[in-house]
């Protein structure tokens, strides 16, 4: 069993009027509560911990195993949590926003990410998957050669590697904006790639592996939940819809 990590930092204000998306109700219920009862479903979740502000978070209680107080950005609040489960040997790390993850989409990926035996792992969802049970979700799609593929909402860290990791990543984020800039990370031939829909899941991995001086894979999830994530008003709006086509969100 490994331990997790719930990212839910305060990101200024969110429909209905409150502070932290994490508390958009749904269904009359928190949204993290969802991705809680999420991974408490899974076999594979030992303790669960949220980062955050632990003076919004606090009525959680005793659905987690531990509030860590920390209210920086998204790096910060990732950083505090790995630093609390350091003595790790791989950790789970979830985004507080995904309400219609299951247990069955928890395990299916920490499985495939423990058989790689990378330092991280992170989940990528196929376009036909996502629209074959979310018709209505708009999502953001890269282009590889392999098909279209959006991102998901949980990635598995070795915590011995994430020095290595941070002046990378806060570059990238840095950096998103300008093409220019982020050539000179990941390269223009990479970028041109990228751009024409040529580059492989592979040479992705590989150039991934070499900036961040770790060995890092990328999991193809057949769990859509896992992309479906709340970024925007009209995402509550489908998830609820689809919450109320499906009896089990009570």
């Amino acid at each position: 069993m490994i331990n997790c990590i719930i990212l839910a930092g305060s990101e200024g204000s969110q429909p209905g009027n409150i502070n932290n998306k994490a508390f958009i109700e749904l269904k009359g219920k928190p949204m993290i509560t969802y991705v809680i009862d999420a991974l408490r479903a899974s076999s594979s979740v030992n303790k669960i911990a949220v980062v955050g502000d632990k003076s919004q978070l606090r009525g959680l209680g005793e659905q987690v195993d531990t509030i860590i107080d920390h209210n920086g950005s998204m790096l910060d609040n990732i950083k505090a949590g790995v630093t609390h489960f350091r003595e790790d040997q791989m950790l789970l790390i979830s985004t507080c926003d995904i309400p219609l993850l299951t247990g069955e989409a928890v395990e299916d990926f920490v499985k495939k990410a423990l058989e790689t035996g990378a330092d991280i792992c992170y989940p990528i969802i196929n376009r036909t998957t996502c629209e074959l049970v979310y018709p209505e979700s708009k999502r953001t799609y890269a282009t590889l050669k392999e098909g279209q593929f959006t991102g998901g909402n949980l990635f598995m860290l070795n915590p011995a590697v994430l020095d290595r990791c941070m002046h990378i990543a806060e570059q990238m984020i840095s950096y998103r904006k300008s093409p220019a800039k982020m050539s000179r990370v990941l390269g223009l031939p990479f970028l041109i790639k990228l751009a024409t829909g040529r580059l492989t899941i592979g040479e992705v991995e590989k150039r991934a592996t070499r900036l961040l001086n770790i060995q890092a894979k990328a999991i193809i999830s057949d769990y859509a939940e896992i992309g479906n994530d709340v970024d925007k008003p009209e995402h509550i709006q489908t998830i609820q819809k689809y919450m109320q086509k499906n009896t089990g969100y009570i």
